[in-house]
């Protein structure tokens, strides 16, 4: 069927969400809420703490704190309409909403894997060549590398995006999930999508797979590099490793289970797709606070700052 003689007639898509049960939708909504503040509080402040603890200067700190807005970026796409529509019975979003939201869930998701091989580049220069880590990891060569992984997650997204407003869609218009992703959207298009899909994953799956296999090579060079050659701050080294390979596998390993496999659709997709879109960006800053010392002492620094100025705002204003 030519998609030139077809005109579109779907103006809304209708998700089915996560659950038919009311009762139980009213229990994800207080859940999910919940975490979603969490996310807010917790990135936030680690953006904060980056910002305003000169303790936290290094280029790690500077990439941390980007991470942390790309998490609040990423999880605010899907989670505030989740949780809208958790509260209706009918749930819809119109067709040019629905593309705006794929657009933005694969630039910030897109930028978020870019990102985390900048990371990891990080964590390679700091480990093999420490003695020359700030003069190649400079501000300049981190703005660079910010600035190069949100262009990644833009072009990505740019061509996912193309390549859906072409399709027409006349009907139905009904998507079994919670937020609009090409997999699913991609199944209601009145013409044939073999091609597409092929191209979709290539540009989603393929991407995901290589990029994580890549990651997980590059860990473990550098976690002989640490066991081996390293003596002074192995400890530190091999934790904050740990707290990124942990971010890694959080981020990777659901999207590689839904992307990688074209033209079927996987059974626990939208469980796992809450991994990734609602607890990962609460769950990144809990792991880097958690496992690194210097993060955890900045917070509470922050804390302390911030309560001891409510006092004094106490005191001067009974």
């Amino acid at each position: 069927m030519d998609p030139e003689n077809i005109t579109r007639r779907i103006k809304e898509f209708q998700f089915l969400g996560l659950t038919a049960s009311r009762p139980l939708q009213y229990v994800l909504f207080m859940a999910f809420l919940t975490v979603y503040i969490t996310t807010w509080f917790g990135n936030l402040t680690i953006i904060t703490a980056v910002i305003t603890d000169h303790r936290l200067r290094s280029p790690m700190y500077f990439l941390l704190g980007n991470l942390a807005f790309i998490d609040l970026s990423e999880s605010s796409v899907t989670v505030p309409k989740m949780l809208w529509d958790l509260t209706l019975q009918h749930k819809v979003i119109s067709f040019t909403g629905c593309m705006t939201q794929i657009f933005f869930f694969h630039f910030t998701g897109g930028a978020a894997i870019f990102f985390l091989m900048v990371m990891a580049l990080d964590r390679y220069v700091a480990i093999h060549k420490p003695l020359q880590y700030l003069t190649i990891m400079k501000p300049g060569m981190c703005v660079g590398l910010v600035a190069g992984a949100w262009l990644g997650g833009f072009v990505h997204s740019l061509v996912q995006i193309v390549l859906m407003v072409r399709l027409p869609f006349c009907g139905p218009n009904i998507l079994d999930h919670y937020y609009c992703d090409v997999p699913q959207v991609i199944k209601l298009a009145c013409t044939d999508t073999f091609v597409i899909e092929l191209l979709m994953f290539s540009n989603s799956g393929l991407l995901t797979i290589l990029t994580f296999f890549a990651l997980v090579v590059s860990y473990t060079i550098i976690l002989v590099k640490i066991r081996v050659h390293v003596t002074e701050g192995k400890k530190k080294a091999l934790s904050t490793c740990g707290a990124q390979i942990t971010v890694v596998c959080i981020h990777f390993v659901p999207p590689v289970l839904i992307y990688g496999q074209p033209f079927q659709k996987f059974s626990g997709e939208k469980a796992l797709a809450t991994l990734f879109t609602v607890f990962a960006p609460m769950l990144n800053p809990l792991i880097y606070t958690l496992r690194n010392t210097e993060m955890k002492n900045a917070v509470r620094r922050l804390l302390k700052r911030n309560l001891f100025s409510e006092k004094k705002l106490q005191v001067g204003f009974p």
